[in-house]
Parts: C-alpha cells; structure tokens; sequence
C-alpha cells in the first residue's frame, strides 16, 4: 500500500512536470544551451574521475545501446498507454510508428554521416621510432584508400571533420522522450486511469530520460570536442523539430502517424485533449 502511494505521487509529479507548457516549450532551448555551454564544465571536472574513463560501465552499457534501450522503455509505454485505452491494434501501432521513423532517421543519418567523413578524412600512420617530433607528437605518414573503421581497427589516426554521433543520439533521445512522455500529465489531470504498470514503465521513461541528460553532460565535460559535440546536438535538435514540430503536426493519415497522445482519450475529453496538445504545439 505505501509502495503504490509512492508510485502514484511521484508518478503524478513527474507526469504534471513533464506535461507543464512552461517545460515543453524550452526543453529543447536548455538541451541547446547544456550542448553549447557544456563543455566549459571539463575546466572544473577532474580528469581522474571514473567519468572519465570511455570503458565506464555506463558508457559501454547504455550509451552505445542508447537507441535500443530508448525504444524498449518509450515503446512499450506507449504500447501499455495507448492499447490500455482504446483497445485497438491498430491505434497502438499507428503511435508506435513514430518510433520507427525515429529511428530511420537517426540510422540515415549516420550512414550520411558516415560517408561525408570518409569523403572528407584521411587516414595516417604514426612513425613511432621517428627521431623527429613535432610540437611533441610523431611524424605522421598519410595512408590512402583506408575508411575510418579500417583506420581505427589498425590503430592509426583519423584526421577529418565529423560530427558526433554520441551528441546526436542523445540530444535526439532525450527530446523523444520528453514528447512522448508529456501526454501522460494531461491524461491523468483529465481523469485518466493508470494502473501501476503503466506508471512504473512511465517512471522508467523518466529515470532514463535523467540518465541520458546525465550521460551527455559527461561527454560534454570529460571528453570535449568542439564543434562536432556542436554539430550533433544541431542535428538532433533539427531531427525532432522536423518530426514532432512539423510532419506529426499534419495529423493522422495514411502516411503520418500524428501527435503523441492524438485520438487516446474517450470522446467527452479528447476535444479538451486535442485543444491543449494544439495548444502546446502552437505555442513551441
């Protein structure tokens, strides 16, 4: 009994803070300003931190899986969310395509990405026996037609302009997460039923949502790399405005799946519903 009333009033505080119009409207103003500001934080951060280590448990284990554990966790919520609703199939999958589409964008991207670097980068061998050393480092021998991975895997030196991926993800996740979350808040403020499934997956979403802030305020601090940590926030911002701020705004069709939240609620709320996402939206 005490367990489910800690379940129910943080679930409500989260849902009530995630939904607020004042946080949907500069979330992605404060991911911007953490992505740019961010790296003044490795003038103050120790570099014998455990952070700042790449082989970090929490790097190795959710930073390179970030997209997979993002789809887990979102997914599933919106499955229990939606189908718990309305009971329709076809409903619950027309809202998960989101996800889908998500990701087709990120992977397009970095098979975009991919290519421009080995476009634009080249490949070099460092002498290590070389008795000349310049500003402190070896004397490097380009080697042509090696890509990026062959280069990496032979332990040589990739020199090119890139844009991070890391950043990218992250910042594309974490505003994901905050769209498909927020609708929960309206949902519940409107008398919606929740039952404690749904309000645990709903909490996890948050509590990854925190970790993925974190992680990227660790990459920015421990491992700076300006402009690419740039770059990528741009895009992921740019990736989410496009999706959540433009295409999904069209409604559901054929071929667009719609808002989070759009057509869940039962027809004497949904009009009240549909009127503050629209609302919210606007205003962003």
């Amino acid at each position: 009994m005490i367990l489910n009333t800690m379940l129910v009033v943080l679930t409500n505080l989260a849902a009530r803070f995630l939904g607020n119009t004042l946080f949907r409207q500069h979330f992605h103003l404060l991911l911007s300003a953490v992505v740019m500001f961010g790296p003044t934080l490795s003038l103050w951060v120790s570099q014998h931190s455990i952070f700042a280590k790449r082989s970090h448990f929490l790097y190795r284990l959710f930073l390179r899986s970030g997209w997979g554990w993002t789809c887990i966790f979102v997914g599933s919520f919106i499955f229990l969310f939606s189908f718990s609703i309305r009971r329709s199939l076809s409903l619950s999958i027309r809202h998960l395509s989101r996800l889908c589409v998500a990701g087709g964008l990120w992977l397009g991207f970095c098979k975009l990405l991919d290519i421009l670097e080995n476009a634009t980068g080249s490949c070099y061998e460092p002498i290590v026996n070389s008795q000349e050393i310049t500003n402190g480092q070896p004397l490097l021998v380009l080697r042509e037609g090696e890509s990026k991975s062959e280069c990496l895997k032979a332990g040589m030196l990739w020199r090119g302009y890139e844009v991070s991926e890391d950043v990218f993800l992250l910042c594309l996740c974490c505003l994901l997460l905050a769209e498909e979350t927020a609708v929960f808040g309206p949902y519940l403020s409107l008398g919606g039923f929740s039952d404690a499934p749904l309000r645990i997956l709903f909490l996890f979403c948050v509590l990854l949502l925190w970790l993925w802030i974190f992680l990227l305020l660790c990459l920015l601090a421990y491992f700076p790399k300006f402009p690419t940590q740039l770059l990528g926030g741009a895009l992921g911002c740019l990736s989410w405005r496009g999706l959540y701020q433009g295409w999904y705004r069209l409604g559901p069709t054929w071929y667009c799946p719609g808002r989070p939240g759009l057509g869940l609620l039962n027809t004497k709320t949904e009009a009240t519903e549909d009127g503050q996402l629209s609302q919210n939206h606007t205003k962003n």
